[in-house]
C-alpha cells in the first residue's frame, strides 16, 4: 500500500501539556505515515519539549485575524468557489459566527490538502479543530476523523447535538478510554467509535532503579487548574504534616490557579513541605519521576463539568515504577485498579488522599506489589507502537 498522507488539525502546536499528541506524531512518522500539521493558533507556552525537534512534519499556522483569513480564501475561491460560499453562507444565515470562522480556517488549509494529495484529515479534540476538519472535508471530499479526549466531551458548554453532528460526519472517531467510548456511542449516529489508549515509548519509559529522595518525595504533575485536584493534594499534605509524616511534596506545572494554590500552601503552614516548581520539559521529568516515592493525581470533576480523560502523567509514573494514588474519574480506573495497580480514593477527600499517601510511604511490600502490576498493565494496554499501529490501520482503511 502506498504511503498514507494525513493532515493533522490541532488547535495549538506544539502545546506543552499535550505530550500525547507529540508521541502520536512521532510514532506515526516512524511507522511510515506522511504528516502535515495545521495549527489554528501559534504556541504561547514559552517552553517546549526537546522531542518537538524530532517531528519531521511540515507545520502550517492558519491565519488568526479575520482579514488574513478572508485573504487566505483566494485559492479555494479559484478551485471551488460555489462550495465554499454555500458552506459559509449556511453558517452566516444561522448566525453561527464561530462556525463561519471555522469555515474560513478550513478554506485556508483546504487547498494544501487538495494540492498535496492528502488521503485523510484528522483532528485532536472534538471542539474547534474538529469543526475545521469537518468543513475541510466538505470542501475537499477528503474524509476526516477525530480523537475525543475529555474537556471537549464533558464540559457543560458542549452541546450534545453539536457533538453528534461532528461524530456523525466523521469516517471514524477515536477516544482515549472505554468510559468515553460508552458515552459517545449513543451520539455517534452509527459512526465507528474506537478506544485507543494514549501510549508511551516503553523503551524510554522503563524502570531504572534510581534511589528515592530523602525525605520521601510526593510528586504531582499537571496544569494548575481545578480538574487536577491539587488543592486537595495541598490539604492532604497539611494532614500528613500534622501527623509528623516524613515527606516533601513537589507540584510541577503552571496555570491560572498558581497564586491561589500558593496562598493555600501558606495559609495551611506547609510551605516547608510543599513547593510549586513551575513547568518542566519531559527530559527533566524523566530525571525527576524516579526520585519520587509517590505520584498523586487527585483529579476531580470541575464545577463546569471539565475533567481529565486518562492523564498521560499517570501512565508515565506507573511505567517508571512510581506507586500512584488517584481518583476514579472518567477512564482512570481502566489504568489504576484499586489495590492492584495503585490506590484509588474518592475525589475531593483530602483525608482519604493523605491516608493513601501514608500507606505508600510506609508499606514497602504494598509498593512492590502495586508497581510490578502497574508496569505490567502499562505494557499490556499502553504501548505506543502497538496503539499507534491501530490508528494507522484506521487511516489505511480510509479510501485513498
Amino acid at each position: 500500500m502506498s504511503q498514507r498522507r494525513v493532515a493533522y488539525v490541532l488547535k495549538m502546536y506544539p502545546r506543552f501539556s499535550e505530550t500525547f499528541v507529540l508521541n502520536e506524531l512521532l510514532e506515526l512518522e516512524r511507522q511510515g505515515v506522511y504528516l502535515h500539521v495545521f495549527s489554528l493558533k501559534r504556541p504561547n507556552d514559552g517552553i517546549a519539549h526537546a522531542d518537538v525537534r524530532q517531528v519531521r512534519a511540515r507545520v502550517t499556522y492558519v491565519p488568526e485575524s479575520l482579514p488574513a483569513l478572508v485573504w487566505a480564501q483566494r485559492a479555494m475561491l479559484r478551485r471551488r468557489p460555489l462550495r465554499l460560499l454555500r458552506i459559509l453562507l449556511r453558517a452566516v444565515r444561522k448566525r453561527r459566527f464561530e462556525s463561519a470562522k471555522h469555515v474560513l480556517q478550513a478554506g485556508a488549509l483546504a487547498p494544501t490538502v487538495l494540492e498535496d494529495g492528502f488521503d485523510h484529515v484528522h483532528a485532536h479534540f472534538a471542539s474547534a479543530a474538529t469543526s475545521v476538519a469537518l468543513h475541510a472535508s466538505r470542501l475537499t471530499d477528503v474524509p476526516y476523523s477525530l480523537t475525543a479526549h475529555a474537556k471537549d466531551i464533558f464540559l457543560d458548554s458542549v452541546r450534545p447535538s453539536d457533538l453528534a453532528r461532528k461524530l456523525g460526519s466523521a469516517r471514524f472517531a477515536v477516544t482515549v478510554s472505554d468510559f468515553n467510548a460508552q458515552y459517545l456511542r449513543p451520539l455517534a449516529n452509527g459512526t465507528r467509535i474506537v478506544r485507543i489508549y494514549n501510549g508511551l515509548d516503553l523503551e524510554r519509559f522503563t524502570r531504572n532503579g534510581a534511589p528515592r529522595d530523602r525525605p520521601p518525595l510526593v510528586l504531582g504533575l499537571g496544569r494548575l487548574i481545578e480538574k487536577k485536584g491539587f488543592a486537595d493534594l495541598v490539604r492532604a499534605c497539611a494532614i500528613l504534616a500534622a501527623d509528623a509524616t516524613d515527606f516533601r511534596c513537589a507540584i510541577i506545572g503552571k496555570g491560572p490557579l498558581a497564586d491561589e494554590l500558593q496562598e493555600l500552601v501558606d495559609r495551611l503552614g506547609v510551605a516547608d513541605r510543599v513547593s510549586l516548581l513551575g513547568p518542566l520539559p519531559r527530559e527533566g521529568l524523566l530525571r525527576l519521576y524516579p526520585r519520587a516515592s509517590v505520584f498523586a493525581a487527585p483529579c476531580v470533576v470541575g464545577a463546569d463539568g471539565n475533567r481529565d480523560g486518562l492523564p498521560t502523567v499517570l501512565i508515565e509514573a506507573m511505567a517508571l515504577g512510581v506507586p500512584v494514588v488517584a481518583t476514579p474519574v472518567t477512564g482512570i480506573p481502566e489504568l489504576v485498579e484499586h489495590e492492584v495497580t495503585g490506590l484509588l480514593v474518592p475525589e475531593r477527600d483530602p483525608a482519604a488522599l493523605a491516608a493513601a499517601i501514608r500507606r505508600l510511604l510506609t508499606d514497602d511490600q504494598l509498593v512492590q506489589r502495586l508497581t510490578a502490576a502497574a508496569r505490567a498493565r502499562v505494557e499490556d494496554r499502553f504501548d505506543l507502537e502497538r496503539n499507534v499501529a491501530e490508528l494507522r490501520r484506521l487511516f489505511e482503511e480510509s479510501p485513498a
